[in-house]
């Protein structure tokens, strides 16, 4: 963090554009804080980013919810450990050029070297793939990004085509790429898995048996398909969902939206390369639209996050998630007093004017870049634990109930792991255990 110290094979055929960015307005959306505030584990590691825009293009055409045969596109931003060499004096710091929900435009300084190459390594680095929620943009979640390149992880973050702040009109027609995302979510990430991994540029520095997903809101929705849960749309919420009146479509939409593992037909399809999945805030359960046998059979760990007053997943619908995800190590990080907007990078000065723009990036009872921090911490002792075995950072995940330090019988409990003392109010974690 910023301290002081339907359907496509899995084949890929990929066009590579280079993009280039001007500072003219870029701005800094983080302050400096000293690093005792911030949990440990949000530290920036010790090694350079670099970061490139790529385009992919799914090498057959896809179905669209109405049945038509498209070719699908996506955006990407991949960041990854940048060489050390002097190479990397050659490139400039990136910025990040994205809209708010009204359209307005806003360019945010990164901590990232637009293009530098790629820093040689003898242990290829694991992916990790970036949902972002509807409506949103690929870098939504530079900071996760960021402090995950730089801990030795090529991460990449979609922008889902049909589904981004420049896709749709959210003031005139909020709802029109709602059916593409319910479709493409989970599709997306995997396809962007394979996608980085056969890039020429990082092919032979990543290890494609070694990923995880982190997705936020329908980003969430998406991952949990991604790791092995399947779809289980009824009429009512296939046709609520998509605007679906004709009966007969009712029954085409639900059978095109209720698959498995990325758009396949059972999750024994899971790609076994998912070793761990991050849940922000995840959509979907509130209206139970994963069949539970799949949940309980999720083959991997995870972590979902949630506001216990989120209104927009539903805090009763992530829970349901959790309860019925039965993988030994899942848990649950309850965040008190927060709504939806648990992983945002904080709003930039643009989304200021209005509440329509800026009730898409703030919280009402807490500051944004807290919680990105707390994100980062635990986002990296879930990878590092599970997608790099690494068993030291899985302590930082073994904390358990409140975090507040309430005393009891004249003790003031210890502070989690990897937080200063007074320094993680307003947390709970809960296990397969309970609280």
């Amino acid at each position: 963090m910023k301290t002081l110290s339907l359907l496509c094979s899995t084949s890929v055929m990929l066009v590579t554009t280079t993009f280039s960015a001007t500072a003219l307005s870029a701005q800094t959306v983080y302050k400096d804080f000293p690093a005792e505030v911030m949990p440990e584990l949000s530290e920036s590691g010790e090694l350079s980013v670099g970061v490139k825009t790529i385009e992919v293009a799914y090498p057959e055409a896809a179905m669209t919810m109405s049945g038509e045969m498209v070719k699908r596109e996506l955006t990407l931003e991949v960041w990854y450990p940048a060489s050390q060499s002097t190479d990397l004096a050659e490139s400039k710091l990136a910025v990040y050029s994205d809209e708010t929900r009204s359209g307005k435009s806003f360019e945010i300084q990164a901590d990232a070297y637009r293009d530098a190459p790629i820093m040689a390594t003898d242990e290829n680095y694991p992916i990790v793939v970036i949902s972002h929620g509807y409506t949103g943009y690929r870098t939504l979640m530079h900071y996760l990004g960021e402090h995950l390149a730089s801990h030795g992880y090529v991460v990449a973050a979609i922008d889902h085509t049909d589904s981004t702040n420049k896709d749709v009109n959210f003031a005139e027609s909020p709802y029109s790429g709602f059916p593409s995302t319910l479709l493409n979510r989970s599709r997306d990430q995997v396809f962007t898995l394979n996608a980085v991994a056969q890039h020429r540029f990082f092919a032979d520095d990543v290890d494609d048996t070694r990923a995880g997903v982190i997705g936020y809101s329908m980003g969430g929705y998406g991952a949990m398909s991604t790791v092995g849960g399947c779809y289980a749309f009824n009429d009512t919420t296939a046709a609520t969902f998509t605007g679906t009146q004709d009966p007969a479509t009712v029954q085409l939409v639900k059978a095109a939206l209720n698959t498995c593992a990325g758009g396949k037909p059972s999750s024994d399809d899971t790609l076994p390369a998912w070793k761990a999945a991050l849940a922000l805030a995840p959509w979907g359960g509130q209206q139970q639209l994963f069949d539970t046998k799949s949940l309980s059979n999720i083959d991997v760990p995870v972590l979902f996050v949630a506001g216990d007053n989120d209104d927009i997943s539903g805090y009763d619908g992530i829970r349901w998630l959790f309860d019925n995800t039965a993988h030994k190590d899942t848990k649950l990080l309850t965040i008190k007093n927060a709504r939806h907007n648990v992983a945002p990078h904080p709003a930039p000065k643009e989304a200021y004017g209005s509440e329509f723009d800026l009730g898409s990036y703030i919280e009402p009872a807490w500051e944004e870049q807290k919680l990105n921090a707390i994100n980062e911490h635990f986002a990296l002792a879930l990878m590092n634990c599970h997608v790099k075995d690494m068993p030291d950072y899985c302590a930082f995940l073994e904390v358990t109930g409140s975090s507040d330090q309430v005393p009891s019988g004249g003790e003031t409990p210890a502070p989690w792991k990897g937080f200063d003392n007074r320094w993680a109010l307003g947390l709970l974690m809960e296990g397969k255990g309970g609280k």
